[in-house]
């Protein structure tokens, strides 16, 4: 039988923050619905059991293989669909066979068939792709639904997914859902998608106090967080309760001691009593404050080791709020401005063909259209990454664009470096206090970019495009809450919401549209 078994796992990050300490969890053959805040390790885990990377102590255990899909926050120039079917080294042993300079060994090892089965499977996805089609020129939905293909392209005992809905339209994440309840291996997922973890067979979440596990799917995981936290925190404040009672009983009998002691000293002063009898009073005084002691110091650790336990079962949370200046955009001012607009990635295959667009004054718009529309490939005309064939763009105001790749962060730099490049003229202390807003305070905000997980990237963007002293009056979003974790989710939409400039959105996560106060959607196809 498959599985997967996890045993006093440790890991650290290359900095040395401790992300697992001694973890321990045990799959089947089942669909496992993985979460938690960004950061606490979902994606570490998924690539610990995949063998990227190795656990500083404890071991995993697998019976059977894995595939697993990654998430493609950003990808190199170079790499090409055939590298989401690990295919890189058996297509080059093909092409080396095909100029004749592959040995006899080689030429038997190598799989004739490989590409055509790739171009199948890619088929069967409804993506009528060649195998050496760069990924930079896929949109996030093409990518992550060809990324889905070759995870599965082996028939492997686990699949392995990490964000598999992120980027997809309605009709990519229904098949999403439609494979994995009808797949007959074992599966971790790691989401924020709701609808998607409703049909899981159990939910893992990890937080900062280790990992739990739930049967069933969201809504059955959700039940028992509610009622977990209220027992949690009814724990800690009979905890509290009861080392503020021991204190206060304390203190009581102490005084009581101090009145009596206080009573027999005054007698002895009156001389009516034999000295025999004041020193065995005077030794009684003393034992009973010795026993009132020691009774209330047992009576407070009882009380203090009570609050001590309740408290390691609280999850120190440290709370996100985006609260951004006014962008003083005035009513009336023209924002964005399309005139017959062509273009596209390869001459002579449009996919933006004669639009024309205007948004005027703090107007909230959304781009709709399946994947491949065109959504990412008007926003990058917008940010000015892609040129016109035909027509005129304008946009007379300044903006930001926070591209899904999150491309605009330099990877080999921290957060704050990253912030004081893209804000020129901050600041040490308007940086910190900006990347505070995000989550990012003291030593994180020194994090390396390119060490983040998936989430953090896109936080740690948000920051720096949304933190500026004076924040642009249009900002270009796409896709901005494909890995941010439920809360951090809720802090960006309240952040969005109370935003005064103008709004040009990617997503296709319909709640969150609503949340921000989309005014207007045009439809791409």
């Amino acid at each position: 039988m498959p599985s997967i078994t996890i045993t006093h796992l440790r890991w650290s990050t290359p900095d040395g923050r401790a992300v697992f300490t001694d973890l321990d969890l045990q799959f089947q053959r089942e669909r496992i619905g993985i979460v938690g805040r960004n950061g606490v390790g979902k994606s570490t885990l998924l690539r610990l059991i995949a063998g990227e990377i190795s656990p500083a102590a404890g071991g995993i255990a697998i019976e059977g293989n894995v595939a697993m899909l990654r998430q493609t926050v950003q990808v190199g120039e170079d790499e090409t669909i055939a590298d989401l079917f690990g295919a890189r080294a058996a297509r080059a042993l093909l092409r080396k066979a095909e100029a004749g300079d592959a040995t006899a060994d080689e030429i038997a090892e190598a799989d004739w068939t490989l590409d055509a089965r790739i171009e199948e499977a890619l088929a069967k996805t409804r993506l009528p792709l060649s195998p050496d089609t760069p990924l930079a020129a896929l949109s996030g939905g093409q990518r992550t639904r060809a990324a889905l293909t070759g995870a599965i392209f082996a028939a492997p005992d686990f699949l392995l997914l990490d964000e598999p809905t992120n980027n997809l339209d309605r009709d990519g994440r229904a098949a999403v859902r439609d494979l994995l309840a009808g797949w007959r291996g074992g599966a971790l997922v790691v989401s924020h998608d709701r609808e998607l973890l409703e049909d899981m067979d159990a939910i893992v979440e990890l937080t900062t106090l280790g990992a739990a596990r739930t049967g069933g799917g969201w809504s059955a995981y959700r039940a028992r967080k509610e009622a977990e936290q209220a027992a949690v925190e009814a724990r800690l404040a009979s905890a509290e309760k009861g080392v503020d009672q021991a204190r206060r009983q304390a203190q009581a009998a102490s005084e009581r001691q101090d009145r009596r002691d206080a009573g027999g000293r005054r007698k002895a002063a009156r001389g009516d009593l034999p000295n025999i009898l004041i020193g065995a009073r005077k030794r009684r005084a003393e034992e009973s404050r010795a026993a009132g002691s020691r009774l209330a110091d047992r009576q407070r650790e009882a009380a203090e080791t009570q609050l001590a336990e309740a408290r390691r079962r609280v999850e120190i949370v440290d709370p996100l709020a985006v609260a951004l200046p006014s962008s003083s955009l005035p009513a009336s001012r023209t924002v964005l401005e399309f005139v017959g607009v062509t273009a596209g990635h390869v001459r002579g295959r449009p996919v933006i063909r004669d639009l024309s667009l205007t948004i005027t004054g703090p107007e909230r718009i959304a781009l709709a259209g399946p994947n491949g529309s065109g959504k990412s490939t008007l926003l990058a005309l917008v940010a000015g990454t892609l040129e016109p064939w035909e027509g005129s763009i304008r946009t007379p105001v300044r903006f930001a664009f926070f591209d899904q790749r999150v491309s605009l962060l330099d990877p080999a730099g921290s957060i704050a470096e990253n912030f004081a490049r893209l804000n020129p003229g901050t600041t040490n202390n308007q940086c910190r206090a900006a990347l505070a807003r995000f989550g990012f305070r003291a030593e994180a905000a020194d994090r390396v970019a390119g060490t983040l997980s998936g989430g953090q990237m896109l936080r740690a963007g948000l920051a720096c495009t949304l933190g500026a002293p004076a924040p642009p009056q249009l900002l270009i979003l796409d896709e901005p809450t494909n890995h941010l974790d439920l809360d951090s989710l809720s802090a960006v939409e309240a952040g969005l919401a109370a935003y005064d400039g103008a709004l040009l959105v990617v997503s296709h996560d319909g709640a969150f549209l609503e949340a921000i106060g989309v005014t207007r959607t045009v439809e791409l196809g």
